[in-house]
């Protein structure tokens, strides 16, 4: 089981240090999953620095409704590792 996203906190340029509830935790290159309608507004830095973790989905989110599930990332923390 994926544990639960516990803090974000925006670094530099498309990074973002993700920590889960076990402790892991890594930076991540949000970049490469900029594409597509509905992330084409996060390539705006400072709209992309509004991230914030969706309680009830567990995603790390934005205004516009863009997500990114906690299993994705946690398979790119691990792989970084």
């Amino acid at each position: 089981m994926i544990p639960k996203i516990k803090k974000i906190q925006y670094e530099r340029e498309y990074i973002y240090n993700i920590q889960f509830e076990n402790n892991r935790k890594g930076n991540i290159n949000f970049q490469p999953f900029l594409w597509g309608e509905v992330f084409e507004p996060l390539k705006e830095k400072k709209f992309f620095r509004k991230a914030f973790i969706n309680q009830t989905s567990g995603t790390i989110t934005w205004p516009n409704g863009a997500d990114i599930a906690p299993e994705t990332i946690y398979k790119k923390i691990l792989s970084n590792a």
